[in-house]
């Protein structure tokens, strides 16, 4: 298993390189609509495309001008000559920086969209792998009926295949531009130009805009995250949870020359389905920073965007980091049948005691009455009596109903395993 986490091409979609690419691409792309309207010479323009800037001089000038795109355009000017002239023509800042934080989002999202199937690849396999493996279920952290370690995972399938469609139509919420000026009127660049930019980019049309493309397209798209973040953190959570001492039923992968505990050599902690949980918080710390950005004021201000500068490559690296740690323990995960198999008998057949209940209902007897007679003989299994079994045969009001081979053919666990296979097929498993 490979437990390397690094995350070289999501860093470098949110790269200061990638950034300023990304609104070359997209000033290159305004001067190629302008000359096709005749306002930009041919000659101009094959300049403009050749166009570069220096991250060192963009920050120099950013030192002074306190402006990044105008720092910016004094970069990409350096290495033009008159026909700088042409660049930015009639445009706001906010035309260049949110049409080219679209292509960012784009990039961002294709790559978290390959983390997603690859990690839901991986519980798929298991999950198909372990259909028919018994272990009990657990309801308030207490034991309930028997269900299959495969089900559980086949809810995770469930969850992560809308997990994965949320992202597609979050994604394309955000794969917009904007050309369209300093208040979104057109003013000083016609929607003609907007419509040619945006579909060079592969982009379309936010239908109307302000300064800004408004803010409900970006929160989506980091709730979204968030939301995909907390599916990670339930199923982290159940590892967890499944890998306690007294329970023991699964286990993260624990490589050779790996430590625990500084001070405990016989530790073997869960830290990897932690660790996606404590970054699961961020996540949603940032999705309610998405939200409070979407109110600005009148036409925009700039509240949203330093938060911006933050949260969108936090969640976006955050994210792709969960998603391939969660699929390394998933893929690596120990699973303990035999385990399982001995929780499912810790309580000595309590987990058979509704179809009791029911049995000795369709035999006549009340509800009540039933509920009653099976509760007492399940608190005294309880507390340690004897077997839920023996304890059953012995009620007289049992016996009346119930033969001893008619209760013991309740207490199979294959009953609860018989519509297993129409749940896998629901999902195509």
């Amino acid at each position: 298993m490979i437990d390397r986490y690094a995350l070289p091409e999501m860093a470098a979609v949110w790269s200061p390189q990638a950034r300023f690419q990304k609104w070359l691409e997209v000033e290159i792309a305004v001067c190629e609509a302008w000359a096709e309207q005749g306002a930009i010479p041919p000659e101009a323009l094959g300049k403009i495309r050749r166009a570069t800037f220096d991250i060192r001089k963009i920050d120099e000038y950013e030192a002074v001008t306190q402006h990044d795109v105008t720092a910016f355009l004094r970069s990409v000017s350096d290495s033009l000559g008159e026909e700088a002239r042409y660049v930015h023509l009639g445009l706001t800042s906010s035309d260049v920086i949110d049409t080219g934080l679209s292509l960012q989002i784009r990039e961002a999202a294709a790559i978290l969209r390959a983390k997603l199937e690859r990690l839901l690849s991986a519980v798929e396999k298991l999950a198909v792998e372990h259909k028919y493996t018994p272990m009990v279920g657990r309801t308030h952290g207490v034991h309930a009926e028997p269900t299959t370690f495969g089900l559980k995972l086949a809810m995770w399938v469930d969850e992560l295949r809308r997990c994965r469609q949320r992202l597609d139509q979050a994604a394309e919420q955000m794969a917009v531009g904007k050309i369209s000026g300093a208040v979104g009127t057109h003013s000083t660049v016609p929607p003609e130009i907007e419509e040619a930019v945006c579909a060079k980019l592969g982009l379309k049309v936010a239908p109307i805009s302000t300064q800004i493309i408004q803010r409900d397209r970006h929160a989506q798209f980091i709730t979204t995250l968030a939301l995909i973040g907390s599916s990670l953190d339930k199923m982290a959570t159940e590892i967890r949870t499944l890998q306690r001492t007294e329970i023991l039923e699964v286990e993260e992968p624990f490589g050779h020359g790996q430590q625990g505990s500084s001070a405990m050599p016989h530790k073997r902690n869960p830290i990897r389905s932690e660790r996606v949980s404590g970054l699961a918080r961020v996540l949603r710390g940032n999705a309610v920073t998405a939200m409070e950005n979407i109110a600005l004021w009148n036409e925009r201000d700039i509240s949203h965007s330093s938060a911006e500068r933050v949260i969108f490559p936090e969640s976006c690296l955050l994210l792709d980091y969960a998603l391939n740690l969660f699929a390394n323990v998933v893929a690596g995960l120990q699973v303990y049948p035999e385990r399982m198999a001995a929780n499912l008998r810790l309580t000595r057949g309590l987990v058979f005691s509704q179809r009791v209940l029911l049995s000795l209902i369709d035999k006549g007897m009340s509800r009540q009455e039933a509920y009653s007679v099976v509760q007492q003989a399940a608190m005294a299994t309880w507390r340690g009596e004897g077997d839920f079994l023996a304890l059953l045969k012995s009620e007289p009001a049992v016996a009346e109903r119930l033969s001893p081979a008619e209760l013991e053919s309740l207490f199979d666990y294959g009953y609860y395993l018989r519509y297993v296979d129409a749940s896998f097929a629901r999902l195509g498993l």
